[in-house]
């Protein structure tokens, strides 16, 4: 068990903060006006982990922006792509990958195996699924510029470095084939593997 981090979401918003790449990003997802739309999963864990645990953190390393919006009006596989095309627009050449939240159930299971899983009823509850604890976390920027964070699993894992499997929808076949295609401790060195069971 490990110590709990004092004052965990300034610490995580101060990170954010330090980065105007990230402030970009999380500028251009609230101007584009997606429904409930955060930015998180493995943009944030990247960024933490690199500069807490690793060399840095260089935007020209990340694979893809995760932006998560909530539409239950569109489930269609298309929305997604319409949303990505409209932050592509707004800020090209970055890796945007926008999925609706609303619409997880329709396709997860056809696109990563096992069996269908529920339909999510809002962002917290997408992101309480998501891979890792460390990975389950998102942040908006609202209209005021204040950063908003959801994190349901709370931040103690991603600020302290420690890779841990979430078991809320991740199976352990796929959770160590992400440990392995990752390779955390190689890229952030300083990164604690609690390796999935």
């Amino acid at each position: 068990m490990t110590s709990p981090i004092p004052q965990p979401k300034a610490q995580f918003i101060a990170l954010l903060q330090a980065s105007p790449w990230m402030m970009r990003v999380l500028t251009t997802v609230r101007d584009s006006k997606l429904p409930d739309a955060w930015v998180g999963a493995g943009t944030i864990r990247d960024l933490v982990w690199g500069t807490l645990y690793g060399h840095g953190f260089d935007p020209a390393t990340v694979h893809d922006i995760d932006v998560a919006f909530y539409d239950p009006a569109r489930l269609d596989w298309e929305r997604n792509d319409a949303a990505t095309a409209l932050l592509a627009a707004m800020w090209p050449q970055q890796p945007w990958e926008a999925r609706n939240q609303a619409g997880i159930h329709t396709w997860f299971h056809h696109r990563f195996g096992g069996d269908p899983v529920a339909e999510l009823t809002s962002i917290t509850d997408a992101v309480a699924t998501w891979p890792e604890t460390a990975t389950a976390v998102a942040a908006r920027l609202d209209h005021a510029d204040s950063i908003e964070v959801c994190a349901p699993h709370g931040l103690d894992d991603l600020l302290a470095g420690i890779w841990r499997r979430n078991p809320a929808r991740v199976s352990l076949a796929e959770s160590r084939a992400r440990l392995a295609r990752h390779q955390p401790q190689q890229r952030w060195p300083g990164v604690n593997v609690i390796p999935p069971t």
